[in-house]
Order: structure tokens, then C-alpha cells, then sequence
């Protein structure tokens, strides 16, 4: 995934004998103790917002991202311009924002990260095997249960 700009906001302090600034977003001057600097310009703190979800960008860590004049928070960037793929167990779409679990080249949703024979769902620190391409508990892998589904074929990631 290639970023036009990503880019850190940081929260400056407004010195009281310092001349207002102009804010980037309303053009007001900015009389605040404290305003943010990003994009080489400085900002209210209630200015600087996603142009999808109006989330306030100072507030949600400190990094936006810019593409096609858009600023962005990460969720929405990702979400517009971010690559996504197929989960490994379900075939559905994982959008690219999503958390997943990896298993070599195959991506997961967290709930369908399981055995893929009892179900059983992995807990942090919990051994898996991958079989045949199959993710399979200790127990089902030991156990050689995997001779109950010759016809099982994952799909495999574009």
C-alpha cells in the first residue's frame, strides 16, 4: 500500500507574547493556549478533522494521512484506498482496516481463526498447526483427524 502523505500531528503551545496564528481549517486566528501543527500549518484542535467521519485528528493519535486533497484518519484512509483480501476460512471480504490473524501466506478474520475440524477458537498463546493448508488444534492435528476431510479445500488468497 503506498501513501501519498502520511503525516504527525503535534499539539504546540500558543506563547502569550506570540502574534495569533490563522488556523488552516476556518482562518480564524487562533487565540488557544495550545494549537496543532500539521501539513506545515497550524490548526484549532476542533478544525483538524477527518473529511469522511469529522473525527477530531488531534484527538485520535498522532498521525493523519492526505490523498486526493482528502485529509484522513487512518480507518477512513484505509478504508477508501487500502488493499483488502479474502479471508482463508470463510472466502468473505476483510476489509483492510480489520484486525487479522496470519498463518504464513493465509489472512483470517479473529472469529474464524479456529480449528477448522472441532471449531475450537485459539486463545493468545495457544498452539496451532497448519496442515494441508488447514489450521487444526493440537489435539486434531496429534490425533490425525484430518483423514475425515479429504474433500476439504480452503481457498487460497488472490
Amino acid at each position: 500500500m503506498v501513501l501519498d502523505k502520511e503525516e504527525s500531528v503535534s499539539l504546540v503551545s500558543l506563547q502569550s507574547r506570540e502574534k495569533p496564528r490563522g488556523c488552516a481549517g476556518c482562518n480564524g486566528k487562533i487565540r488557544d493556549r495550545f494549537m496543532l501543527q500539521a501539513l506545515d500549518r497550524y490548526w484549532h484542535e476542533d478544525c483538524l478533522k477527518c473529511a469522511c467521519c469529522d473525527c477530531h485528528l488531534g484527538r485520535m493519535g498522532s498521525t493523519l494521512y492526505t490523498r486526493a486533497n482528502l485529509i484522513l484518519c487512518r480507518r477512513d484512509y484505509l478504508r477508501l484506498f487500502g488493499v483488502t483480501g479474502n479471508c482463508a476460512a470463510c472466502s468473505k471480504m476483510i476489509p483492510a482496516f480489520e484486525m487479522v490473524m496470519r498463518a504464513r501466506d493465509n489472512v483470517y478474520h479473529l472469529d474464524c481463526f479456529a480449528c477448522q475440524l472441532c471449531r475450537q477458537r485459539f486463545c493468545v498463546g495457544d498452539k496451532f498447526f497448519l496442515k494441508n493448508n488447514m489450521i487444526l488444534c493440537q489435539l486434531d492435528y496429534e490425533g490425525g483427524n484430518i483423514l475425515m476431510t479429504i474433500n476439504y479445500r480452503p481457498r487460497q488468497l488472490l
